[in-house]
């Protein structure tokens, strides 16, 4: 077999495989109701799979907390494939490019339910980068000023929103889906956000002679 062959193999299944999902989920009535079934079904695969993959760590859930997991983040992975049927470009496999969303989604619930019990420091006066009155070893006098800095920036500069934001995702490794829910926003409006703060921060450190 020739190596032309052997590329138009691949790419020739790839299209097949698109074929069978594109046109019904564009479809109307019954049709795309079907499909609609089918790649939910597809997606509860996946999502069953990348959670029963982890299992080791999820000792603490019951079975049918699982499934529901499982359910629930094979329904948001189906309507991000939906929204997004026209990002398909068919270099690899249609099902295959699903699947990324249902994998991405199961790690999304997880993340949302290790938090789920967890108070989150949403309050903005409640933190700080250096301890209050502790003198710094002469080797790292230039990093504590800079910290300084970036303590009085945050306190001076941000807005209290923006303070909340820097502090959950920047400081306290909070998922950006968890703290979202949180907030109710969207991770979009609390990248802009994050964009923002850090963009003042570092206007703040310019001015006071200083580079992070």
């Amino acid at each position: 077999m020739t190596a032309s062959v052997r590329r138009a193999v691949p790419a020739t299944a790839a299209a097949s495989d698109a074929e069978l999902w594109l046109a019904p989920l564009r479809a109307t009535g019954s049709e795309r109701d079907e499909a609609v079934e089918r790649l939910h079904a597809l997606l509860l695969r996946a999502t069953r799979f990348e959670l029963a993959r982890r299992r080791g760590s999820l000792s603490h859930l019951r079975a049918d907390e699982l499934d529901a997991l499982a359910r629930d983040a094979a329904t948001d992975a189906a309507m991000a494939v939906l929204a997004r049927l026209d990002d398909f470009r068919g270099e690899s496999r249609f099902t295959t490019w699903a699947y990324k969303f249902a994998l991405l989604e199961a790690a999304v619930k997880l993340r949302g339910r290790a938090w789920q019990r967890k108070e989150l420091p949403l309050d903005p006066e409640s933190w700080t980068l250096v301890p209050s009155g502790a003198p710094a070893p002469a080797e790292q006098a230039e990093k504590a000023a800079l910290l300084a800095a970036i303590t009085r920036g945050i306190e001076t500069v941000l807005t209290a929103h923006q303070r909340r934001v820097l502090v959950g995702l920047a400081l306290d490794g909070v998922p950006i889906d968890v703290l979202a829910e949180r907030l109710g926003t969207t991770r979009g409006a609390l990248y802009k956000t994050l964009h923002d703060a850090r963009a003042k921060l570092r206007a703040h450190l310019h001015e006071e002679g200083m580079e992070p």
